[in-house]
């Protein structure tokens, strides 16, 4: 499942808060949605990884780790946060 590989690479960033949630169901019949889901993530985190980035600079830090998994998916929303 590539929530749970989302999991595992995130936890490289030592996450003290960790949501994958899948949204894929609430975008049924929209562009990208596919069939048993998989296309649309939230991920709500908190890392001391974060410390001293702006906003942009924790987006690009996500998608880094998260690498080839990415292209693999419609749409990732981001909630991060320093904690």
């Amino acid at each position: 499942m590539i929530a749970d590989e989302m999991r595992t690479r995130l936890a490289e960033l030592n996450p003290t808060r960790l949501d994958v949630i899948d949204e894929s169901e609430s975008h049924r019949g929209h562009a990208g949605w596919r069939e048993g889901g998989e296309s649309h993530f939230r991920i709500r985190m908190a890392s001391p990884a974060f410390a001293g980035l702006g906003r942009v600079q924790r987006h690009r830090l996500v998608h880094e780790t998260l690498g080839d998994i990415v292209p693999r998916i419609h749409a990732l929303a981001l909630e991060l946060a320093e904690s």
